[in-house]
């Protein structure tokens, strides 16, 4: 029997994380990186549990590592992760017409970053380290070069598509 909370968190699915990673400080990020992949964000239950499931940590203290580090989500994120390269080449390149396309298109308001039915997430990020592709999307790892307002959308189309046809 698995072990549930009020909020239906599974912890033997943790648990299975801490034991594989190792019940250590030293595997911390570790530890959050694959919780974060499992759970798609870092909730705070699971790192109250953490805290208090490795010696020497605290709930704080794995608070603090997971609001540290940028990589970390304290907000659920969707199925598709969304990510707006705002670096200088690519904002001089367009990709505040393609960022604003992207929130048109999901319906996202100011200040929403995950659509209502948990299946995409945007985040604007500083650099993706691909200029020369100008102005660059990733969704969920696949690069998208030189992306237009026109193009994102095809690209969300597409997703949105396959995903009410169940693939």
């Amino acid at each position: 029997m698995s072990q549930q909370t009020q909020a239906g968190i599974d912890y033997s699915k943790v648990d299975e994380i801490i034991s594989a990673c190792g019940a250590e400080k030293s595997h911390l990020i570790a530890i959050l990186q694959k919780v974060q992949e499992e759970f798609r964000y870092l909730p705070l239950d699971i790192m109250t549990y953490i805290g208090t499931k490795i010696e020497g940590l605290s709930p704080a203290t794995v608070y603090g590592v997971a609001t540290f580090y940028a990589q970390f989500s304290l907000q659920p994120k969707g199925k598709y992760e969304i990510k707006v390269c705002d670096g200088t080449a690519c904002h001089v390149r367009g990709s505040m017409p393609v960022l604003n396309a992207i929130k048109q298109t999901l319906n996202l308001e100011n200040g929403q970053y995950t659509t209502e039915n948990g299946l995409f997430s945007l985040e604007t990020v500083s650099c993706l380290g691909a200029c020369g592709l100008a102005p660059v999307v990733v969704v969920n790892g696949k690069v998208y070069p030189q992306m237009t307002a026109d193009a994102i959308k095809i690209v969300i189309e597409t997703i949105m598509n396959e995903e009410s046809e169940g693939k």
